[in-house]
């Protein structure tokens, strides 16, 4: 967030194995004197004992996790919509090595005209939305229950 530069894998799969690389490569390529701190996802694979005992090692790395149904406060989530709003969903991609390269072309150029992404809202704003859609959660939620209870159980 600090320059808007993204640092960027396409990996097959999503395991640990493929985290810790991504955390390595992040580490190599920012400079040694910064601390980084990374916001995710709870994720399984970004607490995975091996990860963790990674992490442990490095003191610069800050791991910060969003909580569930707030992936908006995600920059990694909000750069996933820019690129699939602005290349990936008009575009037709033959097999997953094209797909690849078109990911790592948006990343590259992107990269050569970065800016710091700049919250505009208000807290109070983003507190009230949030608010909002989890009463429309739980009323949903208890809708899928009263369906799912059998006719006797409700005193009907």
């Amino acid at each position: 967030m600090l320059d808007g530069q993204v640092i960027g894998q396409c990996q097959k799969r999503h395991r640990h194995t493929e985290w810790l690389a991504f955390l390595r490569q992040t580490d190599r390529e920012t400079p040694k004197d910064k601390e980084l701190h990374l916001v995710r996802n709870n994720y399984a694979t970004h607490k995975h004992p091996k990860v963790q005992a990674w992490l442990a090692k490095q003191p610069r790395f800050h791991m910060h996790f969003t909580p569930t149904s707030a992936s908006w406060l995600n920059m990694v989530e909000r750069f996933f919509r820019d690129i699939t709003t602005e290349r990936l969903r008009r575009g037709v991609f033959r097999s997953v090595p094209e797909l690849t390269t078109a990911i790592e072309k948006c990343i590259a150029v992107h990269n050569d005209n970065r800016k710091p992404f700049i919250w505009t809202a208000k807290a109070g704003d983003i507190l009230q939305k949030e608010i909002r859609a989890n009463r429309r959660l739980s009323s949903k939620q208890n809708e899928a229950l009263q369906v799912n209870i059998p006719r006797q159980s409700r005193g009907l």
